[in-house]
Formats: C-alpha cells, sequence, structure tokens
C-alpha cells in the first residue's frame, strides 16, 4: 500500500510533466524481502533511480532523556517506532521538522528517523545540512544541560534518495520495504509521497534497491524545486525563513497540538491568525539566463515594478521563490545586473491543500 500510493503520486500530470531520470547502471544486491520484475538486469530498465546525497549528513542523538530533549527544540512530534512482525526487526520511522531560534525562524531543517530500540536507550538519527552539522552538533549541546544523552556525528552513514525512474515503469518494481537492518535504513520521505523514499547505509546504497540505477543529482535538485520542496540552508537560510512561510506545515513537519518548544509562540500565534500572506513557491525562469545565474534575494516584480517577494534559491531555470501569494498569477520578473529582465511564473504544487489554491 505505501508502495502504491507513492506510484499514484507520480502520475502523469500531476505535480508537473513526467520525469525521466539520467541514468547509469550498476552492480546491485537486494535488500531483505524484495523481488522485482527488473531484477539484477540492468538492461531490463530500471524501476527505481538512486541518488546520492553529499551534502547530507547525519547525527545521532542516543539516551534515556534523548526523546523529551528533542521534543524541546523541534517543531514536530518524534516518530513513532514502527511494529514489530514476528522475527522480523521493526521497521524505522521517519518524521520531518525545523530547529528554530527564539524568534521563532528556522535554524535547521531535519528528517528524523527513529531507530529500533532492541532493549537499548532510545536512539534517534537527525538528517541534516553537512554545511550545519557541527553548528547542529554545537546547539544540541548548549541546551544538553544535564540530561542524559550522547550527540555524536555519524560520518560512515549516507544518505540516498529513491524515486520512481518513471511512473510506467515505477508501476513494475517491486513494492519498497521499510527496514532498519544492522546499519541500513530505508523508509518514505515524511514530507510528501511526491519525494520518494529515504535510505541510510554504509554500503553501495545503489546495490540495495530492487531494479535500481544511479541518477544524475543535478536531476534530484530539479524535480524537487518543481514540487516546491524546499532543503537545506540554501533554501532555508538559517535564521531567516519563517517555517510557515516555508509551507513546514503542508510537509507535516510541525504538530500545533504538542508541548512546548523553542520559537513556538510566532509559528502557533500566526497558524491560530490562519493569515499566512508570503509563501514558498516553485519557479521556472523564462527566457536566457544571466551568465552568473539569478542572485538569492533578487527582488521578484510585477509588470508595475511592485514587489512581489524574492528569489530564495534554485537551480538552472526552476527554484523557489518567497512570494506574496496574491501575486503569483500575474507577470512577475527579475532584474539583472546587466540592466536586464528575466520573467518567471510561479505555479501551486498539486501535493498542497486544496484550500491553498
Amino acid at each position: 500500500m505505501a508502495a502504491a500510493a507513492l506510484l499514484r503520486g507520480a502520475a502523469p500530470g500531476r505535480g508537473g510533466p513526467a520525469w525521466r531520470w539520467r541514468l547509469r547502471a550498476a552492480p546491485r544486491r537486494r535488500l531483505a524481502h524484495g523481488s522485482g520484475r527488473h531484477g539484477d538486469d540492468p538492461a531490463s530498465g530500471a524501476a527505481w533511480a538512486c541518488f546520492p546525497l553529499g551534502e547530507r549528513a547525519l547525527v545521532r542523538v542516543r539516551g534515556p532523556d534523548s526523546a523529551p530533549f528533542l521534543l524541546g527544540l523541534l517543531t514536530n512530534e518524534l516518530p513513532l517506532p514502527g511494529p514489530a512482525t514476528g522475527a522480523a526487526p521493526p521497521p524505522a520511522r521517519a518524521g520531518y521538522a525545523h530547529f528554530l531560534n527564539v524568534q521563532g525562524r528556522t535554524l535547521y531543517d531535519v528528517i528524523l528517523y527513529r531507530l529500533p530500540e532492541h532493549d537499548e536507550a532510545p536512539a534517534f538519527l537527525l538528517e541534516c545540512d553537512r554545511a550545519v552539522l557541527g553548528a547542529l552538533q554545537t546547539h544540541l549541546a548548549l541546551y544538553k544541560i544535564r540530561r542524559k544523552v550522547t550527540v555524536e556525528p555519524r560520518p560512515k552513514l549516507r544518505v540516498w534518495a529513491v524515486l520512481p525512474r518513471t511512473p510506467e515503469e515505477a508501476g513494475g518494481a517491486a513494492p519498497l520495504p521499510e527496514q532498519a537492518e544492522g546499519t541500513t535504513i530505508l523508509t518514505r520521505d515524511p514530507r510528501t509521497t511526491r519525494m520518494g523514499w529515504r535510505l541510510l547505509t554504509q554500503d553501495e546504497g545503489l546495490a540495495l534497491v530492487p531494479g535500481g540505477q544511479l541518477g544524475d543529482l543535478r536531476d534530484y535538485h530539479r524535480y524537487r524545486y518543481q514540487q516546491g520542496v524546499p532543503e537545506g540552508i540554501h533554501d532555508l537560510p538559517p535564521g531567516v525563513a519563517l517555517p510557515l512561510e516555508s509551507n513546514l506545515a503542508f510537509m507535516n513537519g510541525v504538530s500545533f497540538t504538542k508541548g512546548c518548544y523553542m520559537g513556538q509562540e510566532l509559528t502557533a500565534r500566526t497558524h491560530h491568525m490562519g493569515v499566512i500572506r508570503k509563501r514558498l513557491f516553485p519557479v521556472r525562469l523564462l527566457g536566457p539566463l544571466p551568465a552568473c545565474g539569478i542572485s538569492p534575494g533578487a527582488l521578484v516584480l510585477t509588470a508595475s515594478g511592485q514587489a512581489a517577494g524574492k528569489y530564495r534559491a534554485g537551480h538552472g531555470d526552476v527554484g523557489l521563490a518567497l512570494l506574496r501569494s496574491e501575486h503569483i498569477k500575474g507577470p512577475l520578473h527579475i532584474r539583472t545586473a546587466e540592466s536586464g529582465q528575466v520573467a518567471l511564473t510561479a505555479t501551486v504544487p498539486d501535493w498542497w491543500p486544496t484550500t491553498t489554491k
């Protein structure tokens, strides 16, 4: 059912045009319990594109107090442990959340993985942007005080994104079983079904996915921007981005019923007022682009020259911009350093709640 939901989310005409990845084959070994029509023959066609995310890093938080410690710092509830089935280990569970500063602005976006306990102390892995790995560890150490937790990086674990190669071919792929075996974790991306699966492993991740082939990382980021999913410090500048303007609620990243956490006041007040005038929207840049690209923070203007928002980050002709919602349907442009202008169009991802469209 989980895989079926993922594949339905990749149907043509939903969330943009169908995509094709630039892939190359490699030897593989399968995850346990997985078998598929594409099997071990790369020539038979890949069902999954696997992207090694070298810019992502992992920190482990472990100890008797790890759960209450994290709950006081994160915007979301912690992922619950998965149910054990007989002798098989319980699957890992993932969640999405932000660490906020005291003003309620995003510091770090993380994907949390709850590890099976096996009669040991509770443990969580936090996936973050590698550029803020040290800063995140310092942030955790600052609030640790006397809690019984240990915080340590996990440099040997690598993060992979796993996405269907195409809607048609993914329909014939084996369902990916959520697993946590030894140093390997496979679980659904908690932000949206459009982002597929997350794989953590010390091994060659490509070899673990039945029917998987190596994808071009540029394709992953282009697809992510087309779906309107921010990730890392370029999309969510620390101390600048506001969580609800960054669509945290749409990506299952905030709980409005949990206990107190740092930065909660502004987030809760904004939610209960029900007014979010600006949001991060996926945008496409039209026409020739400057050789140096579009600078982060560049003003986005309406046809009359009124400020509509700011360009945040992107890859090539796709990216994200923080825009006032009332302006996204009109013609927009960015003025360039060469005294020219680049037109852009904003879209509303169809996986967002319909009340925002």
